[in-house]
């Protein structure tokens, strides 16, 4: 059976970072994979996560295994931390997963196997690689919506509203909560307003990626989506990660969170139980326990926030750098948009090949479709990035 598979399509953005460390170059900029980075180029351990699993070292008496949902007391604070206090806790129902990737693939098992049998899963144009390569594993029917307009480089809301209105009573669509990955470019307080009101008219459930909460304008600013439509609809599914903003991304701590009718709560528990002892058995704890210890703690809580917010306006300022520069070697406002973009990501608009001139000319490296990440930069490399793109790209 070995002997006659066939090596897998390579994935693009781990192929990037393997040439970009096989480059020999010493100015070289890495702008593909998506971590956070500080100026000196490291991505740290966050200062409440240090003392967090000092903690958990000190006090944890045991390895053995957790429930099959994972601590409750992790499910019970992210699910605050994503709804607030609109929600009542006895509509949700969650499990811990291993990472965000984990809870999308646990929220397209629910679906696969308790939902409609053809129920179609609606993904926005473009979306996350990784989401397509789920689903195409999983046979599952997918469509597009449109989203981002390559033209103004912003929220194509006319268009994904029009895409949508032809969703079917049942079917999913998938949302990201904010940060939008890979373009940067976010829904409006009135955007989501209106995407309820469709999918409400509709009768099609949402299925809320939200793995950048606090990158983008806030802790709470960046759910307000994904809190309107758990107010506003009868069912959603909500797959979280705690990768980025608690900056532990190799512990794969993740969520996956449901909202429905109290009614029905209970049983969607256990049935998110089943699924996990279906693929993984337990969920891993580290990650999550870390988690746990911080939104449990109100000093830790304060501190991690305080340098998760630091991490938020480190970002934003490089926006605004490469904005500004942008608009000095171009002399036009073409690139002013980076500046309004959320997160980590922005998609420049620059084609395959002028992607790869700055590549080969400058020793950038950013995925084909030109989403870089901003939290690759530093003050330093905005203007080799600026006077890159100025000469590079028509």
């Amino acid at each position: 059976m070995l002997s006659g598979l066939k090596a897998p399509a390579p994935d693009k953005i781990l192929a990037l970072t393997q040439m970009f460390r096989e480059d020999p170059r010493d100015a070289k900029i890495d702008l593909g994979v998506g971590v956070y980075r500080t100026p000196e180029g490291v991505t740290p351990v966050m200062r409440a996560v240090k003392a967090a699993e000092k903690r958990i070292w000190d006090e944890q008496t045991t390895k053995s295994y957790t429930g099959l949902a994972g601590d409750p007391a992790y499910a019970r604070g992210l699910a605050g931390m994503i709804l607030g206090e609109g929600i009542d806790p006895g509509r949700t129902a969650a499990i811990a997963t291993p990472g965000g990737t984990g809870a999308v693939r646990q929220a397209f098992e629910l679906v696969k196997a308790h939902g409609r049998a053809d129920a179609t899963v609606w993904v926005s144009d473009p979306t996350w690689p990784n989401h397509i390569t789920i689903l195409r594993h999983m046979e599952m029917p997918t469509r597009t919506y449109r989203y981002f307009d390559d033209a103004t480089c912003k929220v194509d809301v006319e268009g994904m509203l029009a895409d949508l209105a032809e969703v079917a009573e049942g079917d999913i669509v998938l949302l990201h909560g904010c940060c939008h990955n890979p373009t940067g470019a976010n829904l409006t307080a009135a955007d989501w307003t209106r995407v309820a009101d469709l999918l409400a008219e509709r009768g099609a459930t949402p299925m809320i990626d939200i793995a950048y909460q606090g990158f983008g304008d806030g802790l709470d600013a960046d759910a307000a989506g994904t809190r309107l439509l758990a107010e506003r609809l009868p069912e959603v599914l909500i797959a979280a990660s705690c990768s980025k903003n608690f900056g532990i991304y190799r512990e794969r701590a993740g969520l996956l969170l449901t909202v429905s009718d109290a009614s029905e709560a209970g049983t969607v528990q256990l049935v998110l139980n089943a699924l996990n002892r279906a693929n993984y058995s337990f969920p891993p704890d580290h990650g999550p326990r870390i988690v746990a210890t911080i939104l449990g703690d109100a000093d830790l809580r304060a501190d991690w926030q305080a340098e998760l917010e630091e991490t938020r306006l480190s970002m934003l300022a490089l926006r605004r750098q490469l904005a500004d520069e942008l608009r000095q070697r171009t002399n036009s406002s073409r690139y002013d948009f980076i500046a309004d973009h959320r997160g980590m990501f922005s998609r420049l608009g620059a084609s395959p090949d002028e992607v790869a001139k700055m590549r080969e000319d400058f020793g950038i490296y950013m995925v084909g479709d030109s989403r870089l990440n901003i939290a690759g930069l530093n003050a330093d490399t905005v203007p080799v990035l600026a006077r890159a793109i100025a000469q590079t790209c028509a």
